[in-house]
């Protein structure tokens, strides 16, 4: 995935030991304006070109409040929602903690945000990634649950020694899928919501591929981490996609 380091061999004791203190205290002034700078730039841009969950999360989260959100006040409304919480983390974890975490409901934030020279790209996921492109979407019940189970197929497939297979279904879906709605090609995925430059080029590129999302297709789809993306896959509706996901379980995944 493009945000995750390699998935270990030795892992600790548990996904606990990667968590750190937020330290909201410790975000300067500066920190604060990027969040507003970002956050509004982003807005702008997107209008109604990404899902309605995600719009709909932005409101219920209140995450429009300047600065950049508090961890725990954000998970006081979120986990009594949908029984999701966000931690802090200094980093990239590695993908077995990442989905292990996800398989408890809990979503690793960095504790750090780019500085203003970064605003349009920072190799590893910042505060504005983990909190503007993902927690929207987690305040979506069934959405919500299709992370969890993604958690839970991530885990078992890298037991297994294919823990590609999820990394593949997480990024073509949660991270740079796009979805109809009303008839209208939207954004889906965390990665392009949180995107100033590839937002507007999934959308409107003539230079890409787009195919309809299914598992199966998500499975068998490479993906670059350096580059803007060759190929999107398109979502039906969210729903549908939701629903797929939910339905594949471990020893489907591995037969694929």
């Amino acid at each position: 995935m493009r945000h995750r380091a390699q998935a270990r061999t030795d892992t600790p004791q548990g996904w606990r030991d990667y968590v750190v203190p937020q330290r909201w205290d410790a975000f300067t002034a500066d920190d604060h304006a990027v969040w507003d700078l970002l956050f509004a730039r982003q807005v702008d841009l997107l209008g109604s070109r990404v899902v309605r969950p995600f719009l709909d999360g932005i409101d219920l989260l209140r995450l429009s409040h300047p600065g950049v959100p508090d961890l725990d006040e954000l998970n006081a409304i979120l986990e009594p929602r949908t029984g999701w919480q966000t931690v802090a983390v200094t980093g990239l974890v590695p993908d077995d903690i990442f989905f292990a975490m996800l398989s408890e409901r809990v979503f690793p934030v960095g504790n750090f945000i780019r500085t203003v020279e970064q605003l349009d790209y920072l190799e590893e996921p910042d505060c504005f990634h983990d909190l503007f492109g993902h927690i929207p979407m987690l305040a979506d019940h069934d959405y919500a649950g299709m992370i969890e189970h993604v958690g839970r197929l991530g885990g078992a497939a890298i037991a297994a020694g294919h823990g590609e297979r999820v990394a593949r279904i997480y990024w073509h879906s949660v991270e740079f899928g796009l979805a109809r709605e009303g008839g209208d090609l939207k954004i889906l995925g965390a990665g392009l919501a949180s995107s100033f430059g590839e937002a507007h080029f999934s959308l409107e590129s003539d230079r890409v591929e787009r195919l309809p999302f299914s598992v199966r297709r998500a499975v068998r789809t490479a993906y670059r981490n350096d580059v803007f993306q060759p190929l999107y896959l398109v979502s039906e509706t969210v729903e549908a996609t939701v629903e797929e996901i939910l339905r594949t379980d471990a020893e489907e995944l591995l037969t694929i």
